[in-house]
């Protein structure tokens, strides 16, 4: 009887523990959030959002059991092979600053969550930005169980406004040579410091999104993703990998819009 007493005793503590499951969500929601540098103390300007912030947000979806997914599952969920039972998030940051190797990934690796780092490629290395031993930190860093979190992306080589870009060089072959270079170039940059494929892209400054040209550039230079800065969130059933919203998390957004977009 005491044997069975202290096995109670002991088990008790794991049972109690234990998180309910949370109830399947019907038509369930995708959003995905876009950040660019994360400061230490309070946000300087528009585009920036403190590490305070920021962990509040990775609380928020937390919390509110929001799964944070990447774009190989984003793919899954759009051809059908993977379905969700709750809202999903996807994290994604612009351009390439330091402040992701020193505040994000320690946050990130805090609330096991992924993300995808988009790269601005020709600036990695310069000051303020992240250096490519960091991009190879990152990305070849494995959690306890076994993933890789922390995928990359490209933001083009030189991060230009594409559709004036396109004007400008008058379309045609002109432009075609470009954004082999820019979308391409970048991609194959990418992909030789890192582990897998680059093939999400995200559109400076969301210039050029539904551009049957740019569109067709990025296919055929291997990308499966765009993301763009058309805000919004998007259903399970009418997903456009190659137009999709997104939401800018700027100096003075609060945590709980997330759950706005999502329907929460």
């Amino acid at each position: 009887m005491r044997k069975a007493v202290i096995y109670i005793l002991f088990i008790l503590p794991i049972v109690s523990g234990c998180s309910h499951e949370p109830d399947p969500v019907e038509n369930p929601k995708i959003l995905i959030l876009m950040y660019h540098r994360i400061t230490e103390g309070e946000a300087t300007n528009l585009y920036e959002r403190s590490a305070a912030d920021l962990e509040k947000d990775l609380r928020y979806m937390h919390d509110n059991n929001i799964r944070v997914i990447d774009f190989p599952e984003l793919g899954k969920i759009a051809s059908g092979d993977l379905r969700l039972a709750t809202h999903a998030a996807l994290l994604t940051f612009d351009d390439g600053d330091h402040s992701w190797y020193t505040r994000v990934v320690p946050l990130l690796k805090k609330y096991n969550m992924k993300a995808t780092f988009f790269l601005w490629a020709s600036k990695i290395g310069a000051n303020s930005f992240l250096s490519w031993d960091e991009v190879e930190l990152m990305s070849n860093y494995v959690n306890d169980e076994g993933i890789r979190p922390f995928a990359f992306g490209s933001h083009t080589m030189s991060h230009q406004y594409l559709l004036t870009m396109k004007t400008t060089l008058g379309g045609g072959e002109a432009f075609e040579a470009y954004l082999d270079e820019e979308l391409g170039g970048s991609k194959r940059l990418i992909e030789s410091h890192v582990y897998g494929n680059a093939d999400a892209l995200s559109l400076p400054f969301g210039d050029g999104a539904g551009d049957a040209d740019i569109t067709a550039g990025a296919l055929r230079n291997g990308y499966s993703f765009i993301r763009t800065s058309e805000y919004g969130s998007t259903e399970t059933s009418t997903i456009n990998l190659l137009r999709l919203p997104s939401l800018p998390v700027l100096d003075n957004t609060e945590s709980g819009i997330i759950g706005t977009y999502l329907g929460i």
